[in-house]
């Protein structure tokens, strides 16, 4: 499937996209490694999901004379699904070190594959913002479901998801659910297995983002 297949869905194949990709799917590769390429194709992945942000005009003084220049329209707020959203998360922020961060957790049910809500702390004024919903992996799509459904209760209305990687199963629930919502990845890829993981995927992104063992308490 395509991202045709799926009104909202954006599939971002920058060549340097599918690269740093590659780096991340491979089983042989560090922690190191992993949150570098990680943050590498957040940052890609960012350039797309931002490309039409609203500007506002912002009159400046160069060394030389006035210039007419520009200003995002709207506050920015970064909200990562907890734990592996985070990496997406660092990454953005070098590029956009004046966004606001939220955060939300979202345990997954190991036997029903449901997600749970644990956390939520988010800036004031959602309601004004851009706000960037980011989660390296889009498996059942509940978990952003979740958190798109919070983040509107609190008064968000323009939000955007981005993910690294992504399969039908969750961009149909996703689309379905929040068809709002823009979606931004970088991958679409087969299928759930019988675990609700992605396959191929690049398995548990948070474990090998943090070079944690998958399963421990």
């Amino acid at each position: 499937m395509s991202a045709a297949d799926f009104p909202g869905v954006t599939l971002v194949s920058h060549p340097l996209a599918r690269v740093r990709l590659t780096t991340l799917r491979d089983r042989e590769t560090s922690s190191a490694e992993f949150r570098r390429a990680l943050g590498d194709l957040a940052s890609l992945l960012l350039m797309e999901a931002t490309r039409d942000l609203e500007i506002a005009p912002r009159p400046i003084e160069t060394p030389l004379a006035p210039f007419a220049g520009s200003a995002l329209a709207r506050p920015l707020v970064v909200v990562p699904i907890l734990r592996a959203g985070l990496g997406m998360a660092e990454a953005i922020l070098t590029l956009l070190p004046e966004a606001s961060v939220g955060h939300i957790g979202m345990a997954r049910d190991e036997e029903t594959f449901r997600p749970a809500s644990y956390y939520c702390r988010q800036p004031e004024r959602l309601s004004a913002a851009d706000v960037l919903l980011v989660d390296p992996m889009l498996a059942t799509g509940h978990s952003a479901d979740g958190a798109i459904a919070k983040l509107k209760r609190l008064g968000a209305t323009r939000i955007r998801f981005v993910c690294v990687v992504s399969c039908p199963e969750g961009l149909r629930h996703l689309t379905t659910a929040h068809p709002d919502v823009p979606v931004f990845t970088a991958a679409i890829d087969d299928r759930l297995n019988e675990r609700a993981y992605i396959v191929p995927g690049l398995g548990d992104a948070g474990d090998r983002y943090f070079g944690t063992v998958p399963g421990s308490l």
